[in-house]
């Protein structure tokens, strides 16, 4: 049973999260910190494709877009505005703005979107199967017209 707030609701402001994420970086170290932002949104992202019914037999890049942002997005829990999932071989290239890793951020931050590129990571393994690396290739915060993330095959 999932208890929800009575008068505030499932959600919580830009300023808190961020504020929990710089005070994480302040304790553990800017790294130690990406790692379980990432590791947190992978998690999400693996829940989020099972309660959407993504599945490695049951998805297509267009209905996965669609769902994700859906679910993710404006009419969602606002984490981002999903703009396209391309795939390029083994290589997926997700293109979002409006990032909460984003938000607030001064143009030219290094901040990477962690939780987020973590959540879709979690997302795709679960529709295909495999444990994927993700990286964050493009930032709208760096000059970018997105966030641009990029997942391919662990190699071993």
């Amino acid at each position: 049973m999932t208890i929800t707030r009575k008068e505030l609701g499932g959600f919580s402001s830009v300023a808190c999260l961020k504020s929990m994420i710089t005070g994480i970086e302040d304790a553990l170290g800017e790294k130690a910190t990406a790692i379980a932002l990432i590791s947190a949104g992978r998690a999400r992202g693996r829940q989020l494709a099972t309660r959407l019914n993504l599945t490695a037999t049951n998805y297509d890049l267009e209905t996965l877009t669609q769902k994700v942002a859906e679910a993710l997005g404006k009419d969602g829990t606002r984490l981002l505005l999903l703009h396209k999932v391309v795939c390029e071989g083994d290589l997926f290239k997700v293109y979002a703005s409006e990032t909460v890793c984003s938000a607030g951020e001064p143009e030219g931050s290094p901040r990477r979107c962690t939780f987020t590129l973590g959540a879709v990571q979690g997302v795709l393994e679960t529709v295909t199967g495999r444990r994927l690396r993700g990286i964050q290739i493009e930032s709208v915060l760096r000059g970018g017209e997105f966030d641009v993330f990029e997942y391919g095959p662990v190699l071993r």
